[in-house]
């Protein structure tokens, strides 16, 4: 079965919507980006997998915070070249996208491909190239989003180490274009090394993306976890220099039971939320490029007005290298010029700083003055077409199912206590495909003792209530999400109760789960218990 998302991306008003923002780009905004050079000073152009690509995540933090391993839990399964570790062990970026086939592609030969969204990567050259991949599998989750693993953030002793590229400057590429930034923090260290704060400056700007995770916090004490975040704010605070407060996610984020302490309802309640933020972003995609849109057409209008500025200050023969770097000195006083001259807001325009950097290399006699033409024509995309296109993105398509696995919140629901109070465990009965009949139940031989912990509940007619499976299955202390996956599989005939059959085939999973392996997209003809496969054949059949 197709995920939701993938299903409407894939027809109604979605490819719509991308063809008109990429048409507004290429008639507007693209000709006034190339004259007034503006590919040299900030990003590159966008092209057409820029406008159709899927919503992207960024999963950035120092290393050991998780990363890798917040990753494997959000698709639930392991993918080529992961490893977790106390130590570095992520030192590439790493792109985990939807493939027919489970393959790598390197870095080099995934900038050629016009399909991907990484064309535009080639300036960081080879030291970068070499370091960045993308993962193709046949993943559910991945059919609606993709997913970057980066570098684990070097500590405060590692600082003098070179990568070989500009790591901030790749940071800054991927935060553009990505929909959702998650920053990683380990709850048993806060150090914000050097390179941790030159990423942050790489991030400024998209503040609004970004959503910060104290992870590993079923590891300390309510106490702790109390300074600690206390800690964590107050850090965040002298780095961004913003009076917003940035949202931080309290949990423990990986399918292993976690560690009992006070503050276990705090990190459901708060892994409900991230991931059902994450679940809105194939919704949300097309309202995001249009924003991205309109912040790149307000830099690129201020951009031209100081280029065109720099250009009219400029001598026609004489001492043109002194005069342009007393303009660079002077660009503070430029700024706030074409501020009170041409009405352009403050925050339109670039950071000096790295403007000055800029314009040292650059030949100013080759600089364009201001094209009434173009102007005009950006005005009426600010004005008129974007206005024009926005009831088109308001007209959302309904939500018909949700993300598959921990991204389910159908599911994930189930385990709210408002929800379970009305419907314990209650969902739809799901339609199972499985023809082969098998003599043998994998099940059979630990049934027994499966059936003494079944009776031990107190079964009414022969089946367990949700509330009552609800209570057994926490003790386990794996995540809500993961036991509500395996309700799902083990509630077969879709009735909200367990027969003592349904009930093995559920401890059966959480005891595979917790020696650690992966547990099935959908239930396996193996596992399906006897007295059902004739009902999920039939089923099958009609």
């Amino acid at each position: 079965k197709r995920s939701y998302l993938s299903h409407t991306v894939g027809r109604g008003m979605q490819p719509y919507r991308n063809k008109e923002l990429k048409n507004l780009y290429y008639k507007r905004l693209l000709p006034i980006e190339k004259y007034y050079s503006f590919h040299h000073f900030h990003s590159p152009s966008y092209e057409d997998a820029d406008f159709g690509n899927k919503p992207m995540v960024l999963v950035m933090g120092q290393y050991s915070t998780g990363k890798t391993t917040f990753i494997r839990y959000l698709i639930e399964q392991d993918f080529l070249g992961s490893r977790v570790g106390p130590e570095p062990t992520t030192d590439c970026f790493t792109a985990l996208m939807y493939g027919e086939a489970e393959g790598i592609i390197p870095g080099n030969a995934l900038t050629m491909d016009p399909k991907k969204p990484f064309r535009n990567l080639d300036p960081f050259g080879n030291s970068f190239l070499n370091r960045f991949q993308c993962v193709q599998m046949p993943n559910r989750v991945l059919e609606s989003i993709s997913i970057i693993d980066t570098p684990g953030i070097l500590t405060a002793a590692k600082r003098k180490l070179s990568r070989g590229y500009d790591f901030p400057a790749v940071l800054r590429w991927f935060a553009e274009r990505v929909d959702r930034i998650i920053l990683l923090f380990d709850a048993h260290k806060l150090e914000f090394s050097d390179e941790l704060t030159r990423a942050f400056g790489a991030l400024c700007g998209y503040e609004d993306k970004l959503r910060v995770v104290l992870n590993k916090a079923d590891r300390v004490d309510s106490q702790q976890l109390m300074r600690v975040y206390g800690a964590l704010m107050w850090s965040l605070g002298k780095v961004f220099r913003t009076p917003e407060i940035l949202r931080v996610y309290i949990g423990s984020f990986w399918s292993e039971p976690r560690q009992t302490c006070d503050h276990y309802q705090l990190i459901e309640l708060e892994e409900e939320d991230l991931l059902a933020d994450i679940r809105n972003l194939p919704r949300n995609a097309a309202v995001r490029k249009l924003n991205d849109l309109v912040k790149r057409a307000r830099l690129v209008r201020a951009h031209a007005h100081i280029i065109s500025y720099l250009k009219q200050e400029m001598p026609t023969i004489f001492c043109k290298e002194s005069k342009k770097h007393n303009l660079i000195y002077q660009l503070p006083v430029i700024f706030n010029k074409i501020q009170q001259q041409h009405r352009v807001p403050a925050g339109d325009f670039p950071d000096c700083t790295k403007m000055q950097e800029k314009l040292l290399s650059q030949d100013f006699s080759k600089f364009k003055r201001l094209k009434p033409s173009l102007m005009t024509s950006l005005d009426k995309l600010l004005t008129t077409d974007i206005a024009n296109l926005v009831p088109l993105l308001q007209n959302q398509e309904p939500r018909k199912k949700s993300l598959p696995g921990v991204l389910d919140g159908e599911f994930l629901g189930t385990f709210r206590p408002d929800h379970y109070r009305r419907h314990p465990f209650k969902e739809p009965p799901k339609d199972e495909g499985s023809e082969a009949d098998f003599d043998e139940w994998v099940v059979e031989k630990h049934k027994p003792k499966y059936d003494e912990i079944f009776y031990n509940l107190s079964p009414n007619a022969g089946k367990l209530s949700g509330t009552k499976v609800k209570e057994w299955m926490t003790k386990t202390l794996l995540p809500n999400s993961v036991l509500a996956h395996i309700w799902r599989l083990s509630d077969v005939d879709g009735d909200g109760m367990l027969d003592n059959e349904e009930f093995a085939l559920a401890v059966h999973l959480i005891e595979g789960k917790l020696e650690g392996h992966w547990l099935p997209r959908e239930l396996p003809p193996h596992l399906v218990p006897p007295s059902k496969r004739l009902s999920t054949a039939s089923d099958a059949s009609a």
